[in-house]
């Protein structure tokens, strides 16, 4: 098994950003570019990779009480992940996204994965400063 992780602190408070990363139809806007998840019968999603040019049978799963998203792979045990967002004081968050891969050949390696968690976790931000700003202005 093979486990990556990557954090960033955000300048929104926690119930913001989990309601922007919980929100299925505005995955797209902040997941990696080469990942396209339509919403199906929740939990139940269907995520196309774009590398792959396959669709995968997944669930994501959201706990708004711990400001927690969890996914995996459903039809076999390829991968699984986690977004947990924790308040840091001050009106902002530290937003730490994790995955495992359990079959290597699901793992696209280390430089990959840490730039797609670095650039997912970017754009999250911009997303929820996007929403910010619209809310404060």
């Amino acid at each position: 098994m093979t486990e990556y992780e990557r954090s960033r602190t955000l300048p929104a408070l926690p119930e913001h950003v989990f309601d922007l990363a919980a929100d299925a139809d505005q995955l797209d806007t902040w997941l990696p570019q080469s990942l396209h998840v339509h919403a199906g019968d929740p939990p139940a999603v269907t995520v196309h990779e774009d590398r792959t040019d396959e669709d995968v049978s997944a669930l994501l799963r959201a706990r708004p009480d711990q400001m927690r998203l969890e996914w995996g792979t459903r039809d076999h045990g390829g991968y699984t992940g986690w977004l947990q967002i924790a308040g840091i004081g001050s009106g902002a968050s530290e937003v730490t996204v994790h995955l495992s891969f359990f079959d290597a050949g699901h793992d696209p390696g280390e430089q990959a994965v840490c730039a797609a968690l670095d650039s997912s976790l970017r754009r999250l931000e911009e997303q929820v400063r996007l929403r910010v700003d619209n809310v404060a202005g």
